[in-house]
């Protein structure tokens, strides 16, 4: 029996849990091959680090794109992340078209109602066109409002109505089902809200843990990923992404430095 597979786009952060040095784990963890296509290299993750290198590979992955079209390669899915350049979404969008593979796209590029330093408007309004390719799509609150042009809640104040609009909004975009990560509607708690391809929404609350970790939403993905591979219903996937996170902040020590992420080696050695 072939085992599955999963093509990740995202870029190799040399130190710093997040991107590919999570994804790669997590995924060969819950049994799925993990095939990667880097987007860049660099020295550290851009969050609370400073002077770090970074080696955009976009030149390189059309190379090996090019490389394996003579392999007749299968991807039952292809999970996206950080993109390096707003032409790296034009290969996003050309390898989904390519494979017959379920398409998880996470639109990292902002977070607390701003973008992130190295990303401005026009790589804003070229992830729109990532949008309806996305069997999944799993934005945070911020890229959603600004996937939408929606105003980011003032104080970061949701509402069920105002998840709802933002998921109806994306739906109307072209995704089929979506993720929204970061929900809160009450203090001490926080989750995310699964959306189904008729529109309902369902929602996974975990207990909120007040610290806030780098890589943790590229922990979330390959979860979210892997148990959809494995046929899990995409509420079920979602709960289970929920859970891994605060056991793996569980995991880590409350004085640890965030910018190094959190010690999720510790939950897989329990699966």
């Amino acid at each position: 029996m072939r085992i599955k597979n999963v093509l990740a786009i995202h870029d190799i952060s040399c130190i710093g849990r997040c991107s590919l040095t999570v994804a790669l784990p997590i995924i060969s963890a819950y049994g799925v091959e993990c095939r990667l296509l880097p987007t860049a290299l660099l020295s550290t993750h851009t969050g609370g680090f400073t002077d770090f290198t970074y080696l955009d590979l976009t030149d390189e992955m059309q190379k090996i794109l090019t490389a394996w079209q003579p392999l007749k390669l299968q991807f039952d899915a292809i999970y996206s992340g950080f993109m390096a350049s707003a032409a790296q979404i034009d290969i996003l969008k050309l390898t989904a078209q390519a494979y017959s593979a379920l398409t998880v796209i996470d639109p990292v590029m902002a977070d607390d109602g701003q973008l992130y330093s190295v990303f401005d408007q026009a790589f804003v309004e070229k992830m729109k066109e990532a949008v309806p390719l996305a069997d999944v799509l799993i934005p945070n609150i911020t890229e959603a409002c600004l996937l939408t042009d929606t105003p980011y809640p003032a104080g970061g104040k949701l509402t069920q109505d105002f998840i709802e609009d933002l998921a109806s909004a994306l739906q109307n975009m072209g995704a089929k089902r979506l993720v929204l990560t970061g929900v809160s509607f009450e203090s001490g708690k926080i989750g995310a809200a699964a959306i189904n391809e008729s529109g309902d929404v369902n929602y996974a609350f975990t207990d909120q843990i007040g610290a806030a970790y780098h890589g943790t939403g590229d922990i979330f993905g390959s979860v979210l990923t892997a148990q959809l591979v494995k046929g899990q219903s995409l509420l079920s996937a979602t709960q289970a992404a929920v859970d891994f996170v605060v056991a793996a902040i569980k995991a880590t020590p409350s004085d640890a430095d965030k910018k190094y992420g959190v010690n999720f080696e510790e939950v897989l050695n329990g699966k």
